[in-house]
């Protein structure tokens, strides 16, 4: 891929400005236009009983932070992006699974902490209270955002006709895109890189072949170095 060409940015508000950034450091030109817009909720934050909080995104860490003066428990998170989020939001040293929400799973069920709150999204792309609970561990959730889908404009609709990549940061942005191909002629020079074999799953589906490229690891860095590839 050329140094200049553009780069779609569908993930929501703030997480696309900060991946702008990234995007045109290294030299291309980011196109943000997000397919999802994340809206917060006013949650009621029950601590009673909880020995330690997961978050499998940055939305999750600020809408427990928005709702909680609570800042002493400890915290484990999806990947690195989320732990940063975490630390900027006071909470002191986060565990990173580095992965997915298997990961973080797996990372808590190791660590038995005692009973764990997550706080996420009202309609969560996986089942982390669920998978920890079917292995002993105590655990609940309450909803903090909710995300809802977002037409693009149609400028960024007009860049599909030409050479284009799109990074997919989600399942549920996946979708978006994919409802968005079935009804245009596919091409070619359109790049759909995603973050993990399920955010690519409903694109392989209507894309050309060759076109859907996923990280072999779940994080942004990664990612991004798809984009040179």
């Amino acid at each position: 891929m050329s140094s200049g060409a553009p780069v779609w940015i569908t993930r929501a508000q703030p997480g696309a400005a900060a991946t702008a950034e990234r995007v045109a450091a290294l030299g291309f030109s980011p196109v943000v236009d997000p397919l999802l817009e994340v809206i917060p909720l006013a949650a009621t934050i029950d601590l009673s009983g909880v020995a330690a909080l997961a978050f499998t995104s940055a939305n999750g860490v600020e809408g427990f932070a928005r709702c909680s003066a609570r800042r002493d428990l400890p915290v484990f998170t999806v990947g690195e992006a989320t732990a940063r989020a975490a630390r900027e939001a006071g909470f002191a040293a986060p565990l990173s699974a580095d992965g997915d929400v298997a990961a973080l799973e797996r990372l808590i069920a190791e660590a038995r902490p005692g009973p764990v709150l997550w706080a996420g999204a009202e309609t969560p792309a996986g089942d982390l209270v669920a998978g920890l609970q079917a292995q002993g561990v105590e655990a609940r959730g309450v909803a903090v955002y909710a995300t809802v889908a977002r037409a693009p404009t149609r400028a960024t609709l007009g860049l599909l006709d030409a050479p284009l990549t799109v990074l997919v940061h989600s399942p549920r942005a996946a979708r978006a895109l994919a409802r968005i191909l079935e009804g245009r002629p596919s091409h070619q020079e359109l790049r759909l890189l995603c973050l993990s074999p399920a955010v690519a799953a409903p694109l392989m589906v209507v894309a050309e072949p060759g076109s859907v490229a996923f990280a072999p690891r779940p994080d942004e860095s990664t990612l991004l170095n798809l984009l040179g590839a």
